[in-house]
Parts: structure tokens; sequence; C-alpha cells
């Protein structure tokens, strides 16, 4: 799991790629937190994610849920097909509240 932050006019973007899952959750978590707490408008920029399990949902509700507590803004955006089809299996994109761009299925085969 890489994240790479970069600094924008009206707040910062993580960019997260890689794979979000049980063996990189616990370096991830630093990272994400960190740049929470050091930036009240966040977004987590989620195109670059390879795969998602349970762990790193798990990692995703507590930024969200920090965030919150702090009164920070943070936005999930450019979900991977990956984390969509996560979010679409436990039905958690009303939990994060973010708008998510479906790709449109193809007709073929």
């Amino acid at each position: 799991m890489k994240v790479e932050i970069g600094v924008l006019a009206d707040g910062a973007r993580a960019r997260l790629s890689g794979d979000l899952d049980i063996s990189c959750v616990a370096s991830a978590k630093a990272a994400l937190l960190d740049a929470i707490e050091c930036h009240p408008e966040l977004e987590f920029d989620l195109s670059g994610i390879r795969r998602l399990d349970a762990a790193g949902m798990q990692l995703l509700i507590l930024c969200k849920r920090m965030a919150s507590q702090r009164r920070h803004g943070l936005r999930l955006v450019d979900h991977s097909p990956a984390v969509i089809e996560q979010f679409e299996l436990f039905n958690l994109a009303a939990v994060f509240g973010d708008p998510m761009v479906v790709p449109a299925r193809s007709n073929e085969g």
C-alpha cells in the first residue's frame, strides 16, 4: 500500500494505491490518520486500490469517523472497481456518504 499526499488549494488529497488489506492496514493506518489530523479538508483518491478486504474497509470507516469527530471534511473519490465491488457487496456506500461513479457495464458477452 502506498499513500501519497498532495496539497490542494482547498485542502489535501491522499492517493492510495495497491492493496488495502490485512497485510498493510497497520502501516497505512498511521499515514491516513496523520493526514486527517493535519488537513481539515481531505480527499482519499481510491482509484489506485487493486484489492480491498474487510480490514481495509474497517480502516476507511475508522478514518471517516475520526474526521467527523474532529469536524474535518473527508471525501472518498475516484473509487476503483475493487472498491466499488466491496461497497456494493457490503452495502456500505451510504455509510460513507460520498458519491460513487459506477462505470457502465458492457453489453458484450
